[in-house]
């Protein structure tokens, strides 16, 4: 069983040391409402140095913006050198989308379009970062950054350094009991909020974390699909599917090596 206490403390320790030896003041997060932005600002809260959250809506569904709202003003009570931004960036998006030609597959369009919103804010992120002088903070878990590969690349992905990439979305909620993250966040249905509707990170997938977390351990073990049947073996398949399709996310840009006989 994670030692909840012993892992937050690790996790500021190293975040403090992190920034302190980079020589920056500390760090900028995306708060959108959710539990892992929830946990990561908290713990950048709890290094002692300066956080500044970012809440970036676009076309956001009112809930969300609520959550992460109450979410900045608990940490502000409870922090003094935590800061707060709000970035409109709705008025930017449609703009920017006006511009773009239109296209026929409407599918392929939207999907696109959800990832420049994750685009757009880590634009806005790393904006901060440098005028103040922070490191931004990701908000990804380990399924998320190492299973699925359910974030946008160089959008939410695009970040200087994970505080919680190492922990299961389990762990992530443990931690945010520890942390006294409020009600309304820990119960409400993980989204990624990319679509302007209710749609959770469940219905885009096909199964939830704790399903997805089984799954990604037996991958770990070295099962395959053909060691399970109904339900388990449908949930290993959607793992392995989102897996193989992102990989290009999780492993590094690949570099054309040059061999020396063409130098």
């Amino acid at each position: 069983m994670m030692k909840t206490e012993k892992v937050v403390d690790h996790i500021v320790t190293w975040l403090k040391d992190y920034a302190t030896k980079a020589g920056l003041k500390g760090y900028v997060v995306g708060v959108s409402g959710g539990i892992d932005s929830a946990v990561t600002s908290a713990l950048c809260a709890r290094t002692g140095l300066e956080v500044l959250c970012l809440e970036m809506p676009i076309h956001q569904a009112p809930s969300q913006v609520n959550r992460a709202y109450q979410h900045i003003e608990w940490l502000q009570d409870n922090y003094e050198h935590v800061k707060m931004t709000q970035i409109e960036l709705t008025p930017v998006f449609d703009s920017l989308v006006e511009s773009f030609p239109e296209v026929k597959d409407e599918e392929s369009r939207f999907m696109a379009l959800a990832n420049t919103r994750a685009r757009l804010r880590m634009t806005a992120l790393y904006y901060f970062a440098a005028f103040h002088g922070y490191l931004v903070a990701g908000t990804g878990n380990k399924v998320e950054d190492f299973g699925v590969g359910f974030y946008t690349k160089y959008g939410d992905g695009g970040v200087d350094l994970s505080p919680i990439a190492d922990l299961l979305k389990s762990e992530v909620y443990d931690l945010g009991r520890y942390l006294g993250v409020n009600r309304e966040i820990m119960e409400a249905a993980p989204t990624d909020g990319l679509w302007g509707d209710d749609r959770t990170d469940e219905d885009q997938i096909g199964a939830n974390y704790d399903e997805l977390e089984w799954a990604m351990s037996m991958d770990e073990y070295g099962k395959s699909a053909d060691d399970f049947e109904g339900r388990e073996r449908e949930v290993f398949e959607i793992y392995k599917r989102y897996n193989n399709a992102n990989k290009h996310k999780m492993i590094p840009i690949p570099i054309c090596e040059i061999p020396d006989n063409l130098r």
